[in-house]
């Protein structure tokens, strides 16, 4: 749906240049959910607004459903934009409109007669949650309801593609869980594909199919969210366990601190305890959890192994055939 090649965003003010992205490319398949993960200043929020060419970007090209974007004409421009919805994080509603007008505004601006209107806003308003607050008006809804209405104000055209700037940064932990369900289920429902800004990695976690990180205007990774979390070294997977790595546990002088990570059907399965009768080792659990991510259980262990060199090896060896991705963080 999607396409960025060797993306480059300079800002330029008071004879001073700002590299907002370099070199940035990557594919955004149909259908999926795809988040842009960094932290302030990354890039992010320059990046989606060059996919809709709100910011034009510097060098570079910004392919778009097939069509290369940065080379229509105006007209052409506003055709493809149709085809887009896009979400804020600061809602961006019209304080003087109920909530139906909210949703019919981009409706009257694309000229639609007034009765389908109104059995379009239903429609979406159905879908979001939100029949009952229709003559609502945005002061009298909670920060979850109004993020709701501008979901469905960014569906009202029927878009292709939705895009979402740091949609859910605004909302407390249970909101933010709710509203990611509920672009889950649009992304089910409807084929949506949903290009995702965020800083939050609970937000990658529970609703990302892939993902890209961006630092500092560049993207040092890309990929498969599960398939990210499995690989030793990945970026993703250090940012997503950093904490977890930093336990201030003592190595024995035997001993090798390894972390595991359990994907799908081996966090279902008694490894630890298989690697204790199979090989002369003896496995201490220093943390440990278990959690979904992007739909699959995922299980991450500290663990401890004891023994001579060769036996640790061969448990991890053995770890590692069977899909847990073992990585050594110290040893004694």
């Amino acid at each position: 749906m999607i396409e960025l090649k060797d993306l480059t965003k300079v800002f330029r003010q008071n004879g001073q240049e700002t590299v907002a992205l370099r070199n940035v490319s990557l594919r955004v398949p149909k259908g999926e959910i795809f988040g842009i993960l960094g932290q302030s200043g990354a890039g992010k929020s320059t990046l989606i607004r060059c996919v809709n060419l709100l910011e034009r970007p510097t060098s570079g090209e910004v392919w778009v459903d097939g069509r290369e974007i940065t080379r229509l004409s105006p007209a052409e421009l506003r055709a493809v934009r149709r085809e887009m919805g896009m979400i804020f994080q600061q809602f961006n509603l019209f304080d003087s409109r109920t909530v139906a007008g909210n949703v019919a505004y981009p409706l009257e601006v694309a000229g639609w007669p007034r009765q389908r209107i109104n059995e379009r806003v239903a429609e979406l308003l159905a879908l979001v949650g939100l029949s009952d607050k229709a003559g609502a008006y945005p002061a009298q809804l909670s920060g979850g309801q109004k993020q709701r209405v501008g979901i469905a104000r960014a569906l009202a055209l029927g878009p292709k593609l939705l895009l979402s700037d740091e949609a859910t940064s605004a909302l407390d932990p249970d909101t933010t869980r709710s509203v990611l369900d509920l672009l889950r289920e649009i992304n089910r429902r409807l084929g949506l594909t949903i290009l995702l800004i965020t800083h939050q990695m609970e937000v990658v976690k529970q609703v990302c199919d892939s993902v890209a990180i961006l630092e500092e205007g560049q993207l040092v990774e890309q990929g498969r969210v599960l398939e990210l979390v499995g690989r030793p070294g990945s970026r993703l997977r250090q940012l997503l366990y950093e904490p977890f790595r930093d336990t201030g546990f003592h190595v024995s002088p035997q001993g090798v601190l390894v972390a595991l990570f359990f994907v799908g059907q081996s966090a279902e399965e008694p490894l630890i305890s298989s690697v204790v009768r199979n090989f002369q080792v003896d496995a201490n659990i220093v943390q440990g959890a278990v959690e979904r991510i992007a739909g699959t259980t995922v299980g991450r262990l500290l663990v401890e192994l004891t023994g001579r060199p060769e036996d640790v090896q061969a448990a991890l060896q053995y770890l590692e055939a069977r899909g847990v991705s073992p990585e050594v963080i110290q040893r004694g």
